[in-house]
């Protein structure tokens, strides 16, 4: 099988990021009752061997959920701190972190927000693609970016890391993550090559 996207098909991936987005702020805007919204400001692909390098040395914070269908693979949504805490103290009701470690409370609201985003932007694409993608319960990470690169994806079994700088966009909150998904390659140039 080609592994190849023909470049005509290529806008359906910004159009993935677009209606994963748009599903993203909706789901936010629905739990916190506050309007919402994300932008996608730029996708990249890299190969996952650099990804460590890409993730760097600083401690950040994530969630990462497994696909159980095609595209298969797993989707990483990645916090640096300050994000993070902005991002738990907006679901807790404005209560601000003393900085170290988190709170069991914080890593819960951190743990849906994640959760609310990589599902929102699979159901998002779901959309697009016509389907169903069910995924496995999320995974909340605080590590390194290497640790996390090295914990959430085998170099052997993905070959690329697509890459979605996000800004998501509240009245008292603006929040910066980066969205990264790891599909079967194969798998995902099937599916938007069949579309």
């Amino acid at each position: 099988m080609s592994t190849m996207i023909d470049i005509r098909r290529l806008q359906t991936v910004n159009e993935l990021a677009r209606e994963g987005a748009s599903t993203v702020a909706e789901n936010m805007s629905q739990l916190t009752g506050v309007e919402t919204q994300m932008q996608i400001t730029k996708i990249n692909v890299i190969d996952v061997e650099d990804l460590g390098a890409h993730l760097g040395a600083a401690k950040q914070v994530g969630v990462s959920v497994p696909l159980k269908e095609q595209p298969y693979g797993s989707v990483l949504v990645l916090f640096d701190d300050e994000s993070a805490r902005r991002v738990a103290g907006t679901m807790m009701g404005g209560i601000e972190s003393e900085g170290g470690g988190y709170s069991d409370m914080e890593r819960s609201a951190i743990r849906e927000v994640g959760n609310i985003m990589t599902s929102g932007f699979i159901d998002g694409w779901a959309n697009v693609l016509g389907r169903t993608i069910d995924i496995s319960t999320p995974q909340l990470i605080r590590a390194s970016g290497e640790d996390i690169a090295s914990h959430c994806v085998d170099p052997g079994e993905h070959e690329i890391a697509m890459v979605f700088d996000a800004e998501l966009h509240a009245p008292d909150a603006n929040v910066e993550a980066k969205i990264y998904s790891f599909p079967d390659i194969e798998a995902f140039v099937s599916m938007i090559n069949s579309i």
